[in-house]
């Protein structure tokens, strides 16, 4: 590469980062001001473990609710998840602030990777928030027999794919009459695969047992799997997605 094209290709990646910290640290300080998505989804998260917990609390004293916590927890996330992402698009869109985006010279792969990236903090906030009161609910003294560093990974894992697929599935809903219906629609179906992996792995971080690091890798590799081909997938649709 000679010298006046590796300088622009080094401009061009400059101004991408610009412009990529400059969408972000918009969204950031937009929910810091109002603080309306990370209330209402801990919120929602809360009170739906809390549900679960009633729900569970008539099944008997051989039941042990560990067995099928990990599954509760993600369901949780997955619904949760939702109400931000919707909320992350209704908001842009109704300030004029998306068709403004759209308007301006950036990249649009750089404005996905914003929104992705904030759509991850975001959901990490309430799981950091919910996990305490999902261990105080489920998990009772002296009944978690797994790994703790395990947690975060799986956390951090599922919420890659969850926030790379919703913002491209939100982007996508944004624009049609039911957005909340249409985003459900395309959202659960394709969080399948991710939902499978993060509950078994996470279900082995709780109930720990024989090879359980043999299984919690194996789970983790489907999740790692999942995030970099539909990730991938998601940043090559997304300039054809946010255009249309």
């Amino acid at each position: 590469m000679s010298a006046p094209n590796q300088a622009t290709a080094i401009s061009q990646r400059s101004l991408s980062w610009r412009q990529f910290k400059a969408i972000l640290r918009k969204d950031i300080v937009m929910e810091l001001r109002t603080k309306e998505m990370i209330t209402t989804m801990s919120i929602y998260s809360l009170l739906t473990m809390v549900i679960y917990q009633v729900a569970l609390s008539q099944a008997g004293t051989g039941f042990d609710p560990r067995n099928i916590a990990a599954g509760l927890l993600w369901l949780a996330f997955v619904f949760t998840s939702m109400l931000g992402l919707n909320r992350s698009l209704v908001h842009e869109k109704d300030q004029g602030c998306l068709e403004a985006l759209l308007l301006s010279p950036i990249d649009r792969p750089v404005i996905f990777f914003a929104k992705m990236v904030g759509n991850l903090i975001f959901l990490l906030i309430v799981q950091v928030l919910t996990i305490p009161v999902f261990g105080f609910l489920f998990l009772q003294q002296g009944s978690y027999a797994g790994e703790l560093w395990m947690i975060p990974l799986v956390l951090l894992g599922g919420s890659l794919g969850i926030a790379g697929v919703g913002t491209l599935l939100a982007t996508m809903s944004v624009n049609t009459k039911g957005k909340d219906f249409v985003l459900a629609v395309l959202f659960v179906p394709l969080m399948y695969p991710l939902l499978m992996a993060c509950v078994s792995a996470t279900t082995v971080a709780v109930l720990g047992g024989v090879d359980s690091e043999q299984q919690f890798w194996s789970a983790m590799g489907m999740i790692a799997i999942y995030d970099v081909v539909m990730i991938a997938a998601a940043y090559a649709l997304y300039e054809f997605v946010i255009g249309a």
